[in-house]
């Protein structure tokens, strides 16, 4: 498995995935626009030359949020979200982010469960946050170390 930032050629096939999964998909032309904006990063990950899932976050000064993560059906349970996540939080790292923040759908235990995996924690409820269906959204964050170890204020 290849993660990587994904190519304008792409969008299409991550606009497909967005249908699949989320009642509230982006269009093809959202996820293009998504990509040319320089605080926002695309990142797929792909097997065998298949794209298996992607990310979207945003990124402004040393905070991240991560705003859209699937994983195509055919490569559930396999790692990708997983990759995908590790890469996000690595590269963000390297570019200086310290907190990373997202939303995830009270009822999705298992992305709750990734999340926790990698360090993430509930920080409180947005009720009412989704719609199709109406669903309260578990807002969680993860704060990473300075270089230097120790945590800023």
């Amino acid at each position: 498995m290849i993660v990587r930032k994904a190519s304008k050629e792409e969008a299409a096939r991550i606009a497909k995935m967005e249908r699949a999964v989320f009642s509230d998909a982006w269009s093809e032309a959202g996820i293009l626009e998504t990509m040319c904006q320089h605080t926002a990063s695309v990142y797929v990950a792909s097997v065998e030359n298949t794209i298996a899932g992607y990310a979207i976050v945003y990124t402004v000064m040393d905070e991240g949020e991560l705003v859209r993560i699937a994983v195509d059906s055919m490569f559930r349970r396999q790692g990708v979200a997983g990759s995908l996540l590790d890469t996000l939080i690595r590269e963000g790292q390297d570019h200086g982010i310290l907190l990373w923040h997202l939303e995830v759908r009270k009822s999705n235990d298992a992305a709750q469960g990734l999340y926790r995996s990698r360090g993430f924690s509930k920080d409180g409820i947005r009720r009412g946050f989704y719609e199709n269906p109406r669903e309260d959204a578990v807002l969680m964050s993860l704060r990473l170390e300075t270089l230097s170890g120790v945590q800023e204020e």
